[in-house]
Formats: C-alpha cells, sequence, structure tokens
C-alpha cells in the first residue's frame, strides 16, 4: 500500500519566550484511503490526547510556541524513534505505525498492516516534517534567549491494564529518569503537581517520557525538557464521546500554568 495525505503535518505558532510545547498525539486525521482499511472502533482513534490544545489554551498568553500534530497516531507515531525501536523495552508498547490499540485491539480490519515501504513514506511525509519543525524552532529559541525549555503534553485514560496495574496518577512528568532537564528543575515542578489538590502525582513513574523528551532533552546544551502525561478523567470524558468538560478542566488549569511559569522562571533566570 502507498501513503497518500493532502493534509499539513503539523500546526505551528511561534512564541517570544523560551518554551516550546509540542502536542505529538492530539492529531486526528486519517486519510480515506488508510481509513478504510481500519476497523469501525480504530475510525474512531479513541487513544488521542483530546483536547490539549483547549485545556493549554493559556500558551498564548504565557509567550509559548506551540507545535501540534494533525494527524492521527494511529497513521504515525510522532513520540516513536524513527526506526521504531521500544521506548519500554521488556513491557508493552505500541508502534512506530500501530498495528493495534491501547486495549490490544487490531487497527486493521482485514489485517493489511503497513510494510517497511508504506512506514517509511509516512515517515517522511509526516514524521520527519514535525520533528524538523521542533528542532528547528528549538535552535531558534536557543539562539535568541541561551537556554530553552521543551514542554512535551500528553494525556491518556487513567485505567489501561495493558500498560499499566490500577489507576494512574493524574500528573505524570517524566524527565528520562532525570537526563532530559535539570534536577532543581524537575524538583519544583514536582512540588506544585504534589500541591495540586484533588490530583496524584508521580515524577519518572509509568512514564519517563517517549522519544521527544529524551531525543531533545539536553539540559548541557540548554536544552530542558519535561514530558507530562495527564489523565484524561483530570479534564474530559475518558469514552466515547471524549468530551471536554469545562467545569473538571478548570480545576487542573491553574497547575498546568503554575507549572509552565516555574519552567520559564527557571531558563529565563540570569545565568552568570
Amino acid at each position: 500500500m502507498s501513503f497518500i495525505t493532502t493534509e499539513p503535518p503539523f500546526r505551528f505558532r511561534a512564541g517570544r519566550r523560551p518554551l516550546l510545547i509540542s502536542m505529538p498525539h492530539v492529531g486526528t486525521h486519517v486519510p480515506p484511503q488508510l481509513a478504510a482499511r481500519l476497523t469501525d472502533e480504530a475510525r474512531q482513534v479513541p487513544d488521542t490526547d483530546w483536547h490539549l490544545e483547549r485545556l493549554y489554551d493559556f500558551a498564548d498568553t504565557l509567550g509559548a510556541s506551540l507545535l501540534v500534530a494533525t494527524h492521527s497516531r494511529y497513521v504515525i507515531d510522532l513520540n516513536r524513534p524513527p526506526d521504531g525501536a521500544s521506548l519500554y523495552p521488556g513491557q508493552s508498547v505500541t508502534g512506530l505505525c500501530p498495528i493495534d490499540s491501547f486495549d490490544a485491539t487490531p487497527l486493521y480490519a482485514r489485517g493489511d498492516t503497513p510494510d517497511a515501504a508504506e512506514i517509511a513514506q509516512r515517515r517522511e511525509a509526516l514524521w520527519e516534517p514535525y520533528h524538523r519543525q521542533l528542532a528547528d524552532e528549538l535552535a531558534r529559541l536557543r539562539a535568541q534567549h541561551g537556554v530553552v525549555a521543551l514542554w512535551d503534553a500528553h494525556s491518556i485514560r487513567s485505567v489501561l491494564p495493558r500498560f499499566f496495574e490500577g489507576r494512574l496518577p493524574d500528573l505524570n512528568l517524566g524527565t528520562a529518569n532525570g537526563a532530559s532537564c535539570d534536577p532543581a528543575l524537575a524538583q519544583t515542578l514536582l512540588r506544585i503537581a504534589g500541591a495540586a489538590g484533588g490530583f496524584t502525582s508521580v515524577l519518572n513513574g509509568r512514564f519517563t517520557g517517549g522519544y521527544i523528551t529524551r531525543h531533545y532533552g539536553q539540559p548541557a546544551q540548554g536544552v530542558h525538557a519535561v514530558q507530562l502525561e495527564m489523565t484524561q478523567r483530570s479534564y474530559m470524558q475518558e469514552a466515547l464521546p471524549f468530551d471536554y468538560l469545562p467545569e473538571v478542566a478548570q480545576r487542573v488549569q491553574p497547575h498546568l500554568r503554575r507549572m509552565l511559569d516555574a519552567v520559564l522562571d527557571f531558563v529565563e533566570r540570569p545565568r552568570g
């Protein structure tokens, strides 16, 4: 099968302060030719990081740059290595071009999963442009400010037996086990998350950061990367129709804003 899409790979807004917010899993577009191969359930793209642009609607006020995927992670997962290597060896994961859902159900109705050539086409059309824009914007901000932060924004259902036991903490901070950002910044973020009443939190628990956090986070070179994996119950319905719940979301938004304010305070701090 060949891969064709007419949609751009991302939406991007350049900011004025040294913070880039990346949203690699919010996309919902599946090209019609590919959608025809998927199951009815898969066409609902249930494993989307729904509504994050709305949840982070204060990003422009902060002066942050924003990079947002347009295509579903079922087309290609922008937070996976380009060679498809597992981020969590020995644990169940979905791949660069997934063939099953978070519930371990097949995505392809007739089993016609993508071959190596099709995966390469998807990578060239979507993965490479997204990462090129991400890298270019980090370089621009770093050249302008000296130090820059990358915030990789994600959300997930709070109960997913395939990946973890029980209920996931609400605010899952990942710093590649301390490698992707300054430990002092990580501890500041954990304190803010820990003080968020009604929400549970953890640093480098089940989710330590995906490819984006691990690859781009280079604190010694002035790039501090953090992933936040939020439970969707913190702001939306976790089942169809996956509605945004403003009354619920407004309880967590101030904590998100405080974390990002702390990130900016850290990277904008004068350095001798």
